[in-house]
């Protein structure tokens, strides 16, 4: 039998049976858990297509054609015939989305007759309300297993038409829902380009109390299918193209799409508002974040969970130091010097921030020496937990009153000044394009010390380290030297973050820098690929430029109650389905998917059953499948 020939389709009640009520019942308890969290009350401001269609109920119409996708889908292995798709996967869906239904049928019912706000606080008239499309209870208990049967056959529908349809409408949803969501940045991007008559094309698109309009949403979606249909495989082909280029064609590719992104990056805010500038601002500040735990936990492989220590003293050491309050604050051993003296002749204005930046280098690789040193030899969870105490530690000494004297303890420091160019221009929180242009050099220092680092000697030590420490210390690599190194410089580039924050914000409190930070941090860093510099930027773009940071603000402000939710959601799902991150790096790719490089090619016969285990890893991971754009 080859592989291409395919058995029969199965019969629709030829079903596993166990399998979709498991699926039906997690649809039902989804579903509720997300109306409870009162997600679609609160999204149901944020409209896709005025006045039809909200977010709020895309966060309940999603989740049917998903799980009724998921039920009927089938891993098919090499060598093993499958049967055709057909009815059976749509009565599958369909029953998903029916049982899956019910359960908000029945939340209906139960928010209509019963009052529990007092450990659910969520349970409101609003909800029934919007369950109820704001008709009848009646009307609401008996639509949702309706909504689900039609939701659910299209999720088991998408196994039965080809690929080139499915590619069509998929591209179409995805135009039609990104424009909307994107609204933002692309009215800002109209403004900018108004010249070009950009704005009547978002009069077009847009309502003007926000969301898309019929017939713009029936624009773009046929603008997405014509992509999907004519445009997709032009896309393709060139991704392809790239893939086979040799190592030397490869790299100039890389350096032309270097190049065009560094003008992107340059031009693109000049034609941006301020909305945008300062998401892209405050994008920029963790991607500097994230480089330097990249370092930590990407390359050398030491999970540090108190990495918000280094952010925390490169942006009070900026702020001691630049701070115009710095001598009201001055200990009484100051010799005869009054303070206003001090504060006038501290520092010399011409080299303020220069002499500053200085002094937070220095302080950071310190710090990261004084905390390197007593857990250099721990490892796994004992290096976790301790670097999470460090990183508290650091927190409540700024926070304390017996450092208050200098760092102002819960008060925090102010009147930070901005950052000061040669006393040609300051750069302050108030210019939100100008702090970005300050992140993006920041960032394109870190982005070229971690390539070098990467494919330097160091860097090999710490990959070394990072897939096996002992093995790595027998080879001869100096394992304390070298995770010593990767402690101060994650620690310098954390500190280049947190200088930057005192100098936009103007001032820095002990609140700002909380354990939060670090897991958001860790989650970035994960969710974009570890290992893998590309993974770390698309990270931080996806996560905090739509979800926002702890404090920060992201596109989609109607999600900061649940960004938190949303991390641990996408975490989950990201170390169960694709643990090498969005953007993998190949080696990484390599170590978490060697079983399956094994089993593939012991399929495949290109491995000998009767050699040592160590030859066939070799031979099995001697060319893995193309997982990533990074080289090993």
């Amino acid at each position: 039998m080859s592989d291409t020939e395919l058995l029969p389709a199965r019969k629709p009640l030829d079903q596993d049976w166990l399998k979709l009520l498991n699926y039906s019942f997690t649809l039902a308890f989804v579903s509720i858990f997300v109306s409870l969290t009162n997600m679609p009350v609160r999204f149901d401001t944020r409209m896709i297509i005025e006045p039809v269609f909200s977010m709020g109920y895309l966060s309940l119409f999603w989740l049917p054609v998903l799980l009724g996708f998921l039920v009927t889908r089938e891993t098919v292995l090499e060598g093993i015939a499958s049967h055709k798709k057909g009815f059976r996967e749509v009565f599958a869906g369909a029953f998903v989305g029916v049982v899956g239904g019910g359960g908000l049928s029945l939340l209906v019912y139960l928010l209509d007759n019963f009052n529990v706000r007092d450990p659910l606080v969520n349970w409101s008239p609003q909800l029934r309300d919007l369950l109820s499309f704001q008709r009848s209870n009646v009307f609401g208990f008996v639509i949702w297993p309706v909504i689900g049967l039609i939701l659910g056959s299209l999720g088991g529908s998408v196994h039965v038409v080809s690929t080139r349809f499915r590619r069509i409408v998929t591209w179409a949803l995805l135009a039609v829902i990104g424009f909307a969501v994107f609204e933002t940045v692309l009215l800002d991007l109209s403004e900018g380009f108004a010249w070009l008559g950009a704005e009547w094309l978002t009069d077009e698109l847009y309502f003007i109390r926000g969301g898309l309009t019929m017939h713009g949403a029936v624009i773009l979606a046929v603008l997405g299918g014509l992509f999907a249909a004519f445009g997709h495989g032009s896309t393709r082909r060139v991704k392809e193209n790239f893939t086979a280029l040799e190592s030397t064609q490869r790299t100039r590719a890389n350096i032309v799409i270097l190049l065009l992104s560094a003008a992107a990056l340059v031009v693109l805010p000049l034609f941006l508002g301020g909305i945008t500038n300062e998401l892209l601002a405050n994008v920029g500040l963790f991607v500097l974040l994230a480089l330097g735990l990249n370092i930590v936990v990407g390359l050398a492989g030491i999970l540090d969970l108190g990495y918000v220590a280094f952010f925390a003293i490169g942006g009070y050491s900026a702020a001691l130091i630049t701070t115009t309050n710095r001598a009201d604050s001055w200990p009484s051993w100051v010799p005869a010097l009054t303070k206003a003296q001090v504060a006038e002749t501290w520092w010399i204005p011409s080299v303020y921030w220069l002499v500053a930046l200085i002094a937070v280098v220095l302080f950071a690789a310190l710090a990261g020496l004084f905390i390197g040193a007593p857990v250099i030899r721990m490892r796994g969870d004992y290096l976790a937990i301790v670097t999470l105490g460090f990183g508290e530690i650091i927190r409540l000494m700024f926070q304390s009153d017996w450092l208050g004297g200098y760092t102002g303890a819960a008060q925090g420091v102010t009147n930070i000044p901005g950052f000061q160019i040669f006393n040609v221009a300051t750069i302050k929180g108030t210019d939100p394009r100008a702090v970005f242009y300050l992140v993006l050099f920041f960032c394109v220092i870190a982005i070229y010390v971690s390539w070098r680092l990467e494919r330097s000697r160091l860097g090999r030590a710490w990959m070394a380290i990072r897939e096996d420490e002992s093995v790595a210390e027998a080879m001869g690599i100096d394992t304390v030297k070298a995770k010593l190194m990767a402690f101060v410089v994650g620690a310098v580039l954390a500190s280049f973050s947190g200088a930057i924050l005192a100098a936009k914000v103007g001032s820095v409190f002990p609140t700002s820098f909380e354990i939060l930070v670090s897991i958001v941090i860790l989650v970035v860093v994960i969710v974009g690929g570890m290992g893998n510099i590309v993974g770390v930027i698309v990270g931080a773009l996806v996560l905090i430029g739509i979800l926002g940071g702890p404090t920060q603000p992201g596109l989609l402000a109607e999600f900061s109650e649940y960004k938190l939710l949303i991390y641990g959601v996408l975490l989950i799902v990201m170390m169960l389905k694709r643990p090498e991150g969005l953007v993998p790096n190949v080696r990484r790719t390599r170590e978490l998917h060697q079983d399956e490089y094994l089993q593939d090619a012991w399929l495949k016969g290109e491995i000998d059953t009767d050699s040592d285990d160590e030859e066939t890893a070799l031979t099995a991971t001697a060319s893995p499948p193309n997982m990533g754009t990074q080289p090993a």
